[in-house]
């Protein structure tokens, strides 16, 4: 149910970027403007970051904001969300390349479809991941793929689609050399509950808040947006051949049993490496190692279909009250 003051805030702020996506698709924000005046709702559309977070917070404080849009991809989404204080609400309008995060809560590219999710209103508060200072939402990870993203930022220069990654993949394949990257969390003990401090070396490394990663790839399917926990997936071995060999095993989403696969529910991971190693959050190239890494529950205002939210209240409700996460020991 919304409150009489959540109806009467008609405002929507929507934000483009001019470089996600197919240019192709830029038409249907114009759509959705016309779909949300048809609402009588009332619509501003910006193109620049600053302008755009000066706008919300002017609408925050006059309490007629409904909703921000991220006409773009996850990483639009990321980058409002690192701008934006808790209690602004944001939903995205799926214009990206893999738009991971619209595909978990069900929202569409679709005018009319959106419109019914602002109508509604519906938001849930899911958590967020934050590596050295800046917020993520889906995932972490220092590695190959990594290597491929940083790649990526440096040759690019306007929309990227998927067979743009070829040149930065081959790069990669080449070049990128498996360095040891070094990872220290702490676990509650399973008799007393007080830290335990956990270290281990491997060549890959991931840490989902979603169970998310791009063209469907199975790494972490438990991940959970509502358990104040992040998933750490770490593989130790560093080869292409290691590579293939662990994503077989992961289509057939059997890589726990492996021995050299490590997995733990954390709240917050430090990593190093004595090489200069990248690390990319939500698909982007952020930076290079030393990283610190939390999880900050429930910091995320998301809109969603009402559909969604109704199907996962009890789950976000019991999931909370954070379970004592710990490592999966190798069969």
């Amino acid at each position: 149910m919304q409150s009489p003051t959540a109806r009467s805030r008609r405002c929507v702020v929507i934000v483009t970027n001019p470089l996600s996506g197919r240019g192709d698709r830029r038409g249907l924000v114009e759509q959705l403007v016309q779909c949300l005046l048809a609402r009588r709702f009332t619509a501003e559309v910006c193109d620049d970051l600053d302008s755009a977070t000066r706008l919300i917070r002017q609408r925050m404080d006059e309490q007629s904001l409904r909703v921000v849009v991220a006409a773009g991809g996850d990483g639009t989404l990321a980058e409002l969300a690192n701008r934006t204080e808790a209690n602004v609400p944001l939903t995205v309008f799926p214009l990206g390349t893999e738009n991971l995060l619209a595909g978990h809560f069900g929202l569409e590219a679709q005018p009319e479809r959106l419109c019914d999710v602002i109508s509604a209103g519906a938001t849930v508060s899911i958590d967020v991941g934050r590596a050295n200072g800046r917020i993520f939402l889906l995932m972490a990870s220092v590695g190959f793929d990594a290597d491929v993203t940083q790649r990526m930022s440096v040759r690019r220069d306007g929309h990227i689609r998927r067979w743009s990654y070829m040149g930065p993949i081959w790069e990669s394949l080449r070049h990128y050399d498996f360095p040891e990257l070094r990872v220290r969390y702490q676990m509650p003990d399973a008799a007393t509950g007080t830290p335990l401090s956990v270290e281990l070396t491997c060549r890959w490394l991931f840490l989902f808040n979603l169970p998310r990663y791009a063209r469907g790839i199975p790494i972490a399917p438990r991940a959970q947006e509502f358990d104040a926990l992040l998933d750490l997936c770490a593989f130790r071995r560093g080869s292409i051949v290691s590579g293939l060999w662990y994503l077989g095993w992961i289509l057939l989403r059997q890589h726990r049993r492996l021995p050299d696969f490590h997995w733990a529910r954390v709240r917050q991971a430090e990593i190093e490496s004595d090489q200069r190693v990248p690390y990319q959050l939500d698909g982007d190239h952020r930076g290079w190692l030393p990283l610190r890494i939390e999880v900050l529950p429930s910091r995320l205002l998301l809109m969603v279909p009402s559909r969604w939210a109704a199907e996962h209240a009890d789950r976000g409700a019991s999931s909370l009250q954070p379970e004592l996460g710990g490592v999966v020991p190798a069969p």
